[in-house]
């Protein structure tokens, strides 16, 4: 099985992503000379070749359709790849284009082209101008020491001439009007809240199982996203209580809530959520016997409240923003976070999350183990 013509393998995106407006098929189950490979298209390939979307590997996530079609009396894989509103995308940090017949990686000036090249006014809000900003509100030493070296390759890097603001611009940190957008604020800013009031998480502990005057523990957590994330671990370690199995043989540990889980659950809301026009904070709310945890909007794109949390239905209302925690390893693989959570939550004796979701907000219920 082949991805397409010699030394395409290694460059996977660009067949339909990044160039010339028209998507890009693939058959799998062809030999070159166009004879029928007579390969096997099960449901396993085609949940592998569909996965390959989403597994972190291509940024921003590429939108396809994987489908099994008999063309001449062969089975063959049709893989449809639609043409990306914002180019260039990444494939394992760098960026692949085609010259005539032969595929390979860009330089740092046929990257530039293709930034240069993107279609602004389609683009979701957190790569948008953010008013006002600039690039004296972003923090280019956390850019340069912590995420430059997380998002790009290195050997690109090392090959690397352009500037700190064509490199802010790249990852879509700088708009080229020379405003700063809202995920770079949200990654880098040196005061995200300044511009986005609502780029915060409210945590407050109850004891008991209803909200009361009573606080045992309550904390704003803001600041750059990185930081936000390792504060909430700390925060969930803090919180989590773990008693022991006295019916078994050997006493083993259970925590009341798998860390995992909450982590995943969290990291939704805040990648997910609504930041435009809103004030409104993430709420990390924890009782005695659950944890609530409310996002500001609902659900976005292709997810719907029908589907909401179900296998194959993922859409980023915050590409940008997904990418660069993906990047900074916060994401395993995109569009698994949900499941991952609900696995851990099985595996540690824990009822599946509850998610009440609206057009206003999306709360996830997480009920402590018994």
């Amino acid at each position: 099985m082949r991805l397409g013509p010699p030394g395409y393998a290694e460059c996977p995106v660009e067949l339909g992503a990044n160039p010339r407006r028209q998507p890009g098929v693939l058959f799998i189950g062809v030999n070159d000379d166009g004879s029928c490979a007579d390969l096997r298209i099960t449901d396993d390939l085609l949940t592998s070749l569909e996965a390959f979307a989403r597994d972190g590997r291509i940024v921003p996530l590429p939108v396809l359709t994987v489908s099994k079609r008999e063309l001449d009396g062969c089975s063959v894989a049709v893989v449809e790849v639609q043409p990306s509103d914002n180019p260039p995308l990444k494939f394992d940090g760098r960026v692949c284009v085609r010259r005539g017949p032969v595929r390979g990686y860009a330089t740092a000036e046929e990257e530039r082209r293709l930034t240069e090249k993107r279609r602004w006014g389609l683009l979701p809000f957190d790569q948008k101008p953010l008013s006002g900003t600039s690039v004296a509100d972003l923090d280019l030493v956390r850019f340069k020491v912590e995420y430059l070296p997380a998002a790009v390759a290195p050997e690109v890097l090392e090959e690397n001439g352009r500037d700190t603001e064509e490199q802010l611009r790249a990852l879509r940190f700088l708009h080229p009007s020379g405003e700063a957008t809202p995920a770079g604020i949200l990654v880098i800013g040196r005061d995200p809240t300044a511009w986005l009031p609502g780029a915060y998480v409210q945590f407050v502990r109850f004891p008991g199982t209803e909200i009361g005057d009573a606080i045992r523990d309550e904390k704003r957590v803001d600041g750059p996203l990185a930081d936000q994330f390792r504060l909430l671990d700390e925060i969930i370690r803090a919180n989590i209580a773990v008693a022991s199995d006295l019916a078994r043989q050997r006493q083993e540990p259970r925590p009341d809530y798998p860390v995992i889980a909450v982590q995943e659950l969290l990291r939704n809301a805040i990648i997910h959520r609504v930041y435009e026009g809103t004030a409104t904070p993430v709420r990390l709310t924890w009782f005695d016997d659950r944890i609530e945890i409310v996002s500001p909007g609902g659900p976005y794109g292709q997810v719907t409240r029908e589907n909401f949390g179900q296998p194959g239905f993922t859409d980023y209302r915050n590409p940008a923003i997904a990418e660069a925690a993906k990047n900074l390893g916060y994401i395993q693989r995109f569009g698994s976070g949900i499941a991952r959570a609900q696995s851990a939550l099985q595996r540690n004796g824990n009822s599946p999350a509850e998610f009440e979701v609206t057009p206003q907000f999306v709360c996830a219920v997480i009920r402590a183990a018994p």
